[in-house]
């Protein structure tokens, strides 16, 4: 599967194309008591990543933890790389809408803040959000395909991320600038942040502040 990186973005303002993912749910809830389930089964999942990783993840466990039968897990999910895709783009449903909310109660006039607001919501997700670490919007530290397609199965997950962002900026970034300059902005914050979250269990502030440096500078570029 070729990775898309030239098309041209979302025109800004205008809402990004719906994840698809990777098969990462084989049927979505209709009942109430339906999503609940899967709302429990996506935190149980969250909460083991952060104790035994994805590698030794196992979706019985995950079952048992949610309180939900093996069967039922399965119902909604057709394997482990299913939660996680599921899991990836609950992350980046609930860190677009946080970033959405800041932007519009602080109207950012600028790339150097829309910038600041990106990496504050990012860091305050990492710090806080169960399993983010392991998998944020991607599974981190996979390199296999299945990995690079957890959001959508047609572009990588930096893409698919940098498309939702892209939709956000309200005419702060060219709508004609490449899906490519996106992408690369999202793996250099990608590099960066998780050297900070190495370096300092909580993010080397250092390092997240180089991260927004580098960020407003490039991203700064593509409105000249």
């Amino acid at each position: 599967m070729q990775e898309q990186t030239q098309d041209a973005a979302p025109v800004a303002g205008q809402a990004a194309a719906p994840i698809t993912g990777t098969a990462a749910v084989r049927r979505s809830p209709v009942q109430r008591r339906s999503a609940e389930r899967v709302e429990r089964i996506l935190s149980a999942c969250a909460v083991l990543l952060d104790e035994v990783g994805y590698t030794a993840l196992t979706t019985k466990e995950v079952a048992r933890r949610a309180e939900v039968p093996i069967g039922t897990l399965y119902q909604f999910f057709p394997g482990k790389d299913g939660l996680l895709g599921a899991l990836a783009t609950r992350n980046l449903e609930r860190y677009t809408d946080r970033l959405a909310r800041r932007i519009a109660a602080e109207s950012p006039r600028d790339i150097a803040t829309l910038v600041d607001l990106a990496v504050e919501e990012f860091v305050a997700m990492r710090r806080a959000v169960p399993g983010f670490g392991v998998v944020d919007f991607g599974a981190v530290g996979r390199e296999d395909l299945a990995a690079r397609h957890l959001l959508d199965t047609e572009i990588d997950n930096n893409t698919a991320v940098a498309d939702r962002l892209w939709a956000l900026t309200g005419g702060l970034l060219d709508p004609a600038a490449s899906r490519l300059a996106g992408r690369v902005a999202l793996e250099c914050a990608d590099a960066v942040l998780r050297l900070a979250f190495r370096t300092d269990p909580d993010g080397d502030p250092a390092l997240i502040a180089e991260c927004k440096r580098v960020l407003r500078r490039y991203l700064g570029s593509r409105t000249d």
